[in-house]
């Protein structure tokens, strides 16, 4: 088990910047790949940042490249999801998830175990 709990969200305007927060609980969380997904109204939840097992490689969806930068810290068991340039298309509800190390960087929701209950960020014009 992998128990996730994500904070950071809220209202931003247009170019500004936000820092979300997701702190695992258990023991096994340095072992686990982590990412970050969205779902906005109506949309499916798609995958935004991910991270492997050491924090070495990281993975993006090409609308968040260069604006985005996912970190995690396995000593305090918490990833970042840092976003700057905010945009209003960024604008959803934010998870945190986690996937064993095989799948790391996986863009399918499918393939992460555990999930945290998210975090509305809204993004104004």
């Amino acid at each position: 088990q992998v128990p996730l709990v994500e904070s950071g969200g809220g209202l931003v305007q247009a170019g500004g910047s936000l820092r979300l927060t997701c702190a695992a609980s258990g023991r096994t969380f340095s072992s686990y790949a982590m990412g970050w997904f969205r779902q906005a109204p109506g949309k499916e939840r798609e995958f935004v940042a991910g991270i492997n097992w050491s924090g070495g490689r990281t993975y993006y969806v090409d609308s968040v490249k260069g604006r985005f930068t996912i970190s995690r810290d396995n000593a305090k068991k918490t990833v970042w999801l840092q976003m700057n340039s905010l945009k209003p298309e960024d604008t959803a509800v934010y998870y945190c998830a986690a996937t064993p190390a095989s799948y790391s960087g996986s863009y399918h929701a499918y393939d992460y175990n555990y999930w945290g209950q998210g975090t509305q960020v809204t993004v104004s014009s």
